[in-house]
């Protein structure tokens, strides 16, 4: 089973089976608008990045090939000070496979602004838990770490509680280094409010519908599709008590960011009462999406 150390799978290790990493990760380096580095650099930076994300243990489990996370990474360089020092903004983006489907499921998309960092060519991207090296190796851990307990939310009921741990390891690390989207007083969608909130006793609604909506709603619309789409409503509704706390919320807006356009190519074809139920809920939490919601659901 996806995540669980069997012993047949540690006997396949010792016997000369592969074990693959956690993480199959496409990376992206753009620079549109400079014109002061030589764009080798940037090719070097994405082979680096990727082989960093992807080459790493990040966990103790063990993982087939086909069970490894699929995620993305643009990393957009706006400004490059030299030919080592650059700033702009990493996108990150994951899924997960769906049961009885060949559909991915978003689970996490987050555009990070607050992203300048030190590159030195043909240097190797090394990280420690338990210091802040740099700011980019800060960075890609962190993600990696919010990538795995986001996507092991999905399959246990707080499944992702040791790696969120890790990631604000990583936060408390980076408090005195100087760099931005590490700290509480910078505003609150940055990088330290991201995995606060998420190990808080607010935002256990959250968590409990990461797992409800995929294991008890998508992972079985196959066989129940009016139970699954249930599942799927109930999670969300749930969410009202996270919303009545803390209205506009950076989790909730990522979780939308993720899942509007899933929920209404789901709740579209579903019958008049399940629309009228989830549509006032869908524009409450999400009101940035209301005129999508209304055109396809109102």
């Amino acid at each position: 089973m996806k995540r669980i150390v069997a012993l047949s799978l540690l006997l396949a290790a010792f016997i000369g089976g592969v074990q693959a990493q956690e993480l199959n990760c496409q990376v992206q380096v753009q620079a549109p608008q400079v014109n002061n580095v030589d764009p080798s650099r940037f090719q070097t930076l994405e082979e680096s990045v990727r082989d960093f994300m992807n080459s790493r243990k990040w966990t103790n489990d063990y993982f087939e090939l086909e069970e490894r996370i699929e995620c993305n990474i643009l990393i957009t360089i706006n400004s490059a000070a030299n030919q080592n020092s650059f700033s702009g903004s990493i996108q990150i983006q994951s899924s997960r496979p769906v049961y009885n489907s060949d559909y991915k499921a978003p689970v996490f998309t987050v555009n990070d602004g607050d992203f300048a960092f030190t590159f030195l060519d043909n240097a190797l991207i090394q990280f420690s838990i338990d210091q802040h090296r740099d700011n980019l190796s800060s960075t890609l851990a962190y993600y990696a770490y919010m990538i795995i307990g986001m996507d092991y939310d999905t399959f246990s009921p707080e499944g992702g509680t040791e790696h969120f741990l890790k990631a604000q390891t990583i936060v408390a690390n980076a408090q005195n280094a100087g760099d931005a989207g590490w700290k509480a007083s910078e505003g609150q969608r940055n990088r330290y409010w991201l995995v606060e909130n998420i190990l808080s006793q607010t935002f256990r609604p959250l968590r409990a519908c990461l797992y409800k909506y995929h294991r008890d709603g998508f992972d079985k619309l196959y066989s129940d599709p009016d139970g699954g789409r249930k599942a799927i409503s109930d999670a969300i509704i749930d969410m009202r008590n996270i919303h009545r706390i803390k209205p506009s919320s950076y989790n909730v807006q990522l979780f939308f960011a993720a899942k509007n356009v899933e929920l209404v190519k789901l709740f579209e074809i579903a019958p008049d009462p399940e629309i009228q139920r989830i549509l006032p809920v869908l524009k409450e939490l999400d009101p940035g999406n209301i005129s999508r919601y209304e055109q396809a659901l109102g």
